[in-house]
């Protein structure tokens, strides 16, 4: 369902996550109608190359099964003024020695192999996110939980891995195209490896930072996304976290003497009840004030490249009463007061 306002003009500080087509229905006009300027998509390597490509780098290659919502969506974001973003990560069986998704890559290069036929097949995507919150244990192994305190020896190795695996990405992405951007470290507010202590052990065998343009983070918080808000402290960092979240950045030289910019990638205010993934709920009409609050401070401060949001609709009714109503729309697609705060911002 539109609205009849006006739409927004398109910002690059606005992004978000949501279905390319609900319903059979084409939501590229929805997103021109709010202004989004990044819309955000998952390549889940595992599914993609279920087996081993002969030809890796080729995304012709037989092996590989490209979802056909992200080929939607890679033609239809451009028609509609709005660029495309893509996280990859999972890795399939036949690369990390028969585990499980989350296990890294035992060769980085297979990695970069699929990113370069991934690149290659949507030549106008600039900017790749490598792996998603990796400092979260069901999302990347191995990792060693920090325990409240700073990683050392052996704990380290989960982070280091992360490091070589960016690193390599990068290098590959950037000698296709050096227009694109490539965002690492994704880490989250809390993790079994907090903010600061995964920022600290993410190192190349030779010390240095891995080599990225924007630091990734999902700032999910339930307080109130004021960037003049006191520290939480002990290594976390929410979104009245994210100038200290910097001040990391440019401390262990993150940026190799560049001031990173922040992709925030995942931003949620699920509403009205508890729900099973977020520990926090606000009423809808908090959830608009808290969503124009945090989209003024993305305007206004510039080391905020951009702000996503997750996601364009509310779960539907799960029988146990405790799907997430995150959206801007209702299950039924009915505007929440959230949609005309994200519009605005």
């Amino acid at each position: 369902m539109l609205p009849h306002a006006a739409q927004s003009a398109a910002s690059r500080k606005k992004a978000i996550w949501g279905p390319a087509v609900s319903d059979g229905v084409n939501q590229f006009p929805i997103y021109r109608d709010l202004g989004v300027g990044i819309y955000q998509v998952a390549l889940n390597w595992d599914s993609i190359a279920p087996t081993r490509p002969a030809d890796p780098r080729d995304p012709a290659d037989p092996a590989y099964r490209w979802p056909s919502e992200v080929d939607f969506a890679a033609a239809e974001a451009p028609r509609h003024g709005i660029r495309l973003s893509m996280l990859a990560m999972y890795t399939p069986a036949w690369a990390n020695g028969g585990r499980s998704p989350a296990w890294a890559p035992t060769d980085s290069r297979d990695y970069a192999d699929f990113l370069e036929a991934a690149a290659r097949r949507y030549p106008g995507v600039r900017l790749w996110m490598i792996w998603g919150e990796p400092s979260k244990a069901g999302n990347f192994q191995p990792l060693t939980p920090d325990r409240g305190r700073r990683l050392k020896g052996e704990a380290t190795r989960g982070p280091r891995l992360y490091a070589r695996l960016l690193d390599r990405a990068y290098g590959r992405l950037k000698a296709l195209n050096r227009r694109n951007l490539v965002i690492g470290g994704n880490t989250y507010t809390a993790g079994d490896v907090r903010p600061l202590h995964f920022i600290r052990a993410m190192r190349l065998p030779n010390g240095r930072a891995p080599r990225m343009d924007l630091y990734g983070h999902n700032p999910f918080s339930l307080r109130r996304p004021n960037l003049e808000g006191k520290p939480l402290g002990s290594g976390f960092a929410d979104f009245a976290d994210l100038d200290t979240l910097a001040r990391w950045l440019d401390r262990y030289r993150v940026g190799r003497g560049r001031r990173l910019k922040l992709f925030l990638s995942e931003y949620a205010l699920p509403t009205e009840h508890a729900n099973y993934e977020f520990n926090f709920y606000f009423s809808r009409r908090a959830q608009a004030r808290w969503l124009a609050e945090a989209y003024r401070s993305a305007r206004r401060w510039n080391r905020i490249y951009t702000l996503g949001y997750l996601s364009l609709y509310d779960q539907p009714p799960n029988g146990r009463g405790d799907e997430i109503r995150w959206g801007l729309l209702d299950h039924l697609g009915r505007r929440k007061p959230s949609y005309d705060a994200y519009k605005r911002g």
